[in-house]
């Protein structure tokens, strides 16, 4: 008969540091061809929470300084509404993260 000892095991623990999910803004550049109607409509629609008076504001400031952030938050809605404005045919900046 043969004797053997209780096997060892080495568990190893994950670092559970916490990861903030990647933050990006959505900017819109100012242009000579938008209209301020169409800028406001294109807010209003594709960007949740937008209303009517903050978006004329927005379309105030992006023909007045000549971009304007419109929307800041998780990386991959930033993603689709610059994509979905892009293709409103407004001209956007590049997606920055924040």
């Amino acid at each position: 008969m043969t004797s053997s000892s209780p096997g060892v095991s080495t568990v190893l623990e994950r670092d559970r540091q916490a990861q903030r999910y990647p933050q990006a803004r959505v900017i819109v550049l100012n242009d000579d061809f938008n209209t301020f109607e169409h800028v406001v409509e294109s807010l209003c629609r594709i960007i949740p929470g937008m209303n009517t008076e903050k978006a004329w504001s927005l379309a105030h400031r992006i023909d007045g300084e000549g971009a304007a952030e419109v929307w800041c938050g998780p990386l991959e809605q930033a993603e689709l509404y610059h994509q979905q404005l892009g293709a409103e045919g407004l001209t956007m900046a590049p997606i920055e993260r924040c």
